[in-house]
């Protein structure tokens, strides 16, 4: 839990002390995102190809090699003299976060009954959804009062407890399944349904993060929200994350699709909404408590239903699907980091990341509308034996 707060913490604290990073490097926000970015890429091209290449280690060794790296990287970036060398040090900080979280959903959904899967995978997220909610906010008032490098600093100093921990209660023989070669993870890519599925997170998380990865910009030029408020609005969001994430897998345990279409369908309307209300401090007290819940409402859904996707498609990889899925999920992060950067330049301002993103979360929308579609037509038992004959 503490290596899965230390990660989440990382991944998310940029957001919080991405105007004083822009302004220490004299970049404008468009570039600055690329912090986010570049984190969001590590995780989606990086982790999966280390995991392939590692994984003959044993899980021990593994782990705390990873963490290990987790802790020198953010070392590195607190230490960056030039914003090209935070960027490096931002990437390779996201090499251990696949590893950490990739097969947890898989093999959280196979230890509970059909019934309670979802809520199962929900605690996988668990320390992701608290460093939303305490890992964000300490680390923005920390760069906010100490500088942007002493967040990063406070990252390190979390992933170097959780390494003295798992140094000490990790056995040394972990009985989990190597992570597949890369030939079977593009075999993965071969199916189309599971396809679709990756595409509902991407969308999810980018138009997520058109948006959120500029909220301290949008509560403090737009809302008016001082250093103090910014950090305490984030805090707002982040227990927000935390309730959306445990109500969210209770949702999904009875019919998982259907839910995942009335989530993404509230989190697009939201974000609609979030357009016209960030100009007013109780509309976007108000605004963001629901828009942080539906952020990770959608997310033990969506794990499990890649989960019961390759269990019919590509039943052989499950857990290669299950770390695609997470990277999915970050690229669909670095693209709308990227995209709220431009929309936040152009003549559009910052105020419109809010619907652009609630229009990406729309087309999740239609892939989800799409995908339950298809499970409800009738296979032809050719064509499952053939797909199921693929993933082996």
């Amino acid at each position: 839990m503490v290596g899965g707060f230390a990660i989440g913490t990382t991944e998310y604290a940029s957001v919080g002390v991405l105007p004083q990073i822009a302004d220490d490097f004299g970049v404008n926000l468009a570039r600055a995102g690329l912090v986010v970015s570049g984190y969001a890429l590590g995780v989606s091209f990086g982790s999966p190809i280390l995991a392939a290449l590692t994984g003959n280690l044993s899980r021990k060794t593994l782990m705390l090699s990873v963490m290990a790296l987790f802790v020198l990287a953010n070392a590195a970036a607190a230490l960056s003299a030039s914003y090209e060398f935070l960027i490096v040090a931002r990437i390779v900080s996201a090499l251990p976060h696949g590893i950490f979280f990739g097969v947890g959903a898989a093999i959280a959904a196979s230890l509970v009954g059909e019934d309670r899967r979802a809520s199962a995978v929900a605690i996988v997220f668990g320390g992701l959804t608290i460093a939303v909610a305490a890992g964000v906010p300490i680390a923005t008032v920390i760069g906010q009062r100490l500088g942007w490098p002493m967040a990063y600093w406070f990252v390190a100093a979390i992933g170097l407890v959780s390494l003295l921990a798992m140094a000490a209660t990790l056995p040394r023989k972990i009985d989990i399944a190597p992570a597949g070669s890369l030939i079977e993870q593009v075999k993965v890519l071969g199916s189309g349904r599971l396809l679709i599925a990756f595409g509902m997170n991407f969308c999810a998380w980018g138009g997520t993060f058109i948006a959120f990865a500029y909220l301290p910009s949008i509560l403090a030029d737009i809302t008016g929200f001082g250093p103090n408020g910014v950090a305490w609005m984030l805090a707002l969001y982040g227990v927000s994350v935390i309730v959306g994430n445990f109500l969210g897998g209770r949702v999904s345990d009875k019919k998982v699709v259907p839910a995942l279409a009335l989530m993404l369908g509230a989190q697009a309307a939201v974000l609609l909404i979030f357009t016209f209300t960030a100009s007013s401090m109780l509309g976007s007290i108000l605004t963001l408590g629901v828009l942080g819940a539906l952020m990770f409402c959608n997310v033990p859904g969506l794990a499990l239903y890649v989960v019961q996707l390759a269990q019919r498609h590509r039943p052989g990889n499950v857990d290669i699907a299950s770390t695609i899925n997470v990277s999915a999920a970050n690229a669909g992060i670095a693209l709308g980091a990227f995209i709220g950067g431009l929309v936040a330049e152009s003549r559009l301002g910052l105020g419109a990341t809010p619907w652009v993103g609630a229009l990406m979360v729309g087309i999740g929308l239609l892939l989800t509308l799409w995908s339950g579609w298809l499970d409800r037509r009738p296979v032809p038992v050719a064509a499952v034996l053939a797909d199921g004959a693929q993933g082996h």
